[in-house]
């Protein structure tokens, strides 16, 4: 976990046991052409008793702090820090109460793996170090920051003095801009703007590093003290922002008005759409809120069209598997299910396969809550509980609509599941979700139901089950040797003396150690031994067995596979994949 704007770490090789003698900063900075004599005289007429001189020289605007910082970690021999606006992980920066943190002029950045990285003003100062690990508990890592960018964050990491326009003073004119209509409302840069209200700056700043972070959601809650703003990204929820508990209700209120909301409503959860441009892309925001004893919490859930491929030969699926699955596609009729937990892809493989099959011979219908992304040549149906049109009758309306091929957003109830699979034996492809396990659970799902087994046998073509796991960061990956109780966990069968990939964690991926994900599949086609399986009403462990022997394999396993090709951690497989 990292802060919204990462801190810049740079590491200096270690001089060679023949280095010669450091010069002193200013003969450094005057050799290196960022100041001149004439400055650094002044500085040293302006430097102050106690004041370093990179302080003064930074105060003075002589020298950048950026530019100052190298030098300063060079007299130090330790990495440094570039301290940007904004709030660093405020889960490490509580790790120092601040009262230490103001008197040692020293700031929690992030912890990874057991290790507290502090941004520290003396970062040299050994008895510090110790006084830190021992009230923290954790291996402290000290880098170099100039004390006055410590000690200006200091007040607003633990929450007393949040300002909105010092954290949104580094975004762009026009970075975020409401499209409303075709009626697009640019907002004007805070420098350039003094009338605009704060909120909306910090609302669209919101928006802007979700988007750049590559955010699937944004969560807002309220708390006795602040509000709190988390990111989830690669399916991970962090922390980014905690303004002050009086900021929350004008947050909620802006993004009520922006999703057309009804902004008088406290009690009732809400849903809306908001659209708005963010670096010159089109992002569609689904906006839901809900009460809680200490205020609305909202959520916003980021469909970004650019980021997100709906070509089924780049989703990662096994050649394989792949061609398995578009062998279904292809069949005239039939039903087709994708399954797993939420946020697993499971639209996003629909979407693809539809993408594939699609073509102005074809009418193709499809029934969701809510319609995440529109297609061209598709009728999508947005479900709507509070109109009474749910999935079964939105579905039965679709069927009289003369339809090749339908896609069902999810089945959720026996009066939907009864209806897609008539469909499907009425001569119509049908595809679907399905939330389950692993892919024989889906048969063992329809079946709890109410549904026939001799009816899902005679209608499913097969089942598609799949999970995202977190690929490695490729710039912080590193080797390390899993300890046993994890392999046993997990059943490992291979060579236990392997070593595995991880990420240690870097700025690029927040310190997570995780940069983007990777689908893994299971397939399960459903011929003709595993139909006359189901209709004799099989059990669950009985179809699993089968679809083992006949040799198709489970999540875990190519899960470990992946882990062995050193794409995704060993870790990441047993969090997600381990349970089947």
């Amino acid at each position: 976990m990292t802060a919204l704007l990462t801190p810049q770490l740079s590491e200096r090789s270690p001089a060679g046991p023949a280095a010669p003698a450091k010069k002193r900063l200013g003969e450094q900075l005057l050799s290196g052409g960022k100041i001149t004599q004439a400055e650094l005289e002044a500085a040293l007429r302006q430097q102050t008793r106690g004041q370093r001189l990179g302080e003064t020289l930074v105060k003075l605007g002589f020298v950048e702090e950026g530019d100052l910082l190298p030098f300063l970690a060079e007299q130090f021999d330790v990495p440094h820090a570039l301290l940007r606006e904004g709030l660093i992980d405020p889960a490490a920066s509580r790790r120092i109460p601040r009262p230490l943190a103001e008197a040692s002029r020293s700031l929690g950045l992030f912890c990874v793996h057991g290790v507290l990285t502090v941004a520290m003003a003396n970062p040299r100062d050994l008895a510090l170090v110790d006084r830190l690990e021992q009230h923290t508990g954790l291996q402290v890592r000290p880098v170099l920051a100039l004390e006055s960018a410590i000690m200006d964050l200091v007040g607003r990491v633990y929450g007393d003095g949040f300002q909105v326009e010092t954290v949104t003073a580094d975004m762009e004119e026009g970075a975020v801009s409401l499209n409303d209509e075709a009626i697009e409302l640019d907002l004007e840069g805070l420098a350039s703007s003094a009338d605009e209200s704060p909120v909306i700056n910090l609302v669209n700043y919101i928006l802007l590093q979700a988007v750049r972070q590559r955010a699937s959601d944004i969560h807002i809650e309220a708390g006795p003290r602040n509000t709190t703003v988390r990111y989830r990204v690669d399916g991970m929820l962090r922390e980014v922002l905690r303004p002050r508990r009086e900021f929350h209700p004008a947050i909620i209120s802006r993004i009520k008005v922006m999703a057309k909301m009804d902004i008088a409503e406290h009690r009732l959860p809400q849903d809306g759409r908001i659209h708005v441009v963010v670096d010159r892309r089109e992002i569609d925001v689904r906006a839901s809120t809900l009460p809680t004893v200490l205020g609305e919490k909202i959520v916003l859930r980021i469909l970004d069209r650019g980021a997100v491929t709906f070509r089924l030969d780049e989703l990662g699926i096994p050649p394989t598997q792949l061609g398995q699955l578009k062998a279904m596609l292809d069949r005239p009729h039939g039903l087709i299910l994708a399954t797993g937990p939420t946020g697993s892809g499971k639209t996003t493989t629909l979407y693809s396969a539809i993408e594939l099959i699609k073509s102005v011979e074809r009418n193709i219908v499809t029934v969701e809550d809510p319609v995440e992304y529109r297609l061209d040549l598709i009728n999508q149906v947005h479900v709507n509980a509070g109109a009474s049109l749910t999935f079964a009758k939105a579905l039965r309306s679709i069927l009289r609509q003369d339809p090749d091929v339908i896609m069902i957003g999810e089945i959720r109830d026996l009066e939907t599941a009864e209806t897609a699979v008539q469909a499907a034996l009425t001569g119509h492809l049908v595809l679907s979700t399905l939330h389950t396990n692993d892919a024989a659970s889906a048969v063992a799902r329809l079946v709890d139901m109410g549904v026939a087994p001799f009816k899902i046998a005679a209608s499913l073509l097969g089942v598609v089950a799949q999970r995202l796991l977190r690929r490695v960061c490729p710039h912080c990956r590193g080797l390390y040797y899993p300890p046993p109780a994890v392999l046993d966990a997990i059943h490992y069968t291979g060579d236990r003396s392997r070593q595995f990939v991880r990420g240690a964690g870097c700025q690029r991926c927040f310190d997570s150690g995780c940069l983007g994900r990777i689908g893994v599949y299971e397939m399960l086609p459903v011929g003709r031994e595993l139909r006359d399986l189901i209709a004799s009403g099989a059990s669950l462990d009985a179809i699993r067995d089968w679809s083992h022997a006949a040799g198709f394999e489970p999540l875990l396993q190519q899960g470990l596979r992946a882990a062995e090709d050193g794409v995704v951690a060993l870790d990441e497989v047993v969090r997600v994949a381990a349970g089947d």
